[in-house]
């Protein structure tokens, strides 16, 4: 390797790039990335040992990267893509609305299921989360769980 040339210039093998086009379309569809069983699977590999080298070679390589060590944590570098892109607009894709969605119907999930000294904080977090999904252009998201609210807000009423 040229001294010039750096870990992120490195063009990814075959194998490799079969993986991130791979993991580029599942995120698209699922909204979150793959284990790597369903890589292992979705690419034809026959040992889960094979992806992790894959996978570790592509985010030294700067293709990859894998926030906080956590699962489905991987996501698809892409080269005008760096830490300071900036949202530039409201648009929220179907698997972005997805996920917005399962996460305010497990917030409002838990509210209802919690106990009634945390409902007030409870509410007041449901609130925000569902203006932030007006403000994100998903009206009739934020709308759909109104009744669920209001039964919360007679809940913590009643209760006091």
């Amino acid at each position: 390797m040229d001294k010039n040339q750096t870990a992120e210039t490195i063009r990814p093998t075959k194998k490799q790039r079969q993986l991130l086009t791979y993991l580029e379309g599942f995120i698209i569809e699922h909204g979150y990335s793959p284990s790597y069983r369903e890589i292992m699977r979705g690419c034809g590999y026959t040992s889960v040992a094979t992806v992790a080298l894959h996978v570790n070679s592509l985010i030294k390589r700067g293709h990859l990267r894998k926030r906080d060590h956590s699962a489905r944590s991987l996501e698809v570098v892409t080269a005008d893509q760096d830490e300071s892109t900036k949202i530039t607009t409201n648009q929220v894709k179907v698997a972005e609305e997805k996920w917005l969605v399962q996460k305010v119907e497990h917030l409002i999930g838990q509210a209802e299921s919690g106990s009634p000294e945390e409902l007030a904080a409870a509410i007041d977090n449901i609130q925000i989360v569902l203006a932030a999904l007006k403000v994100l252009g998903l009206e009739s998201a934020a709308q759909s769980f109104s009744p669920r609210l209001s039964a919360l807000k007679k809940l913590a009423t009643a209760g006091q």
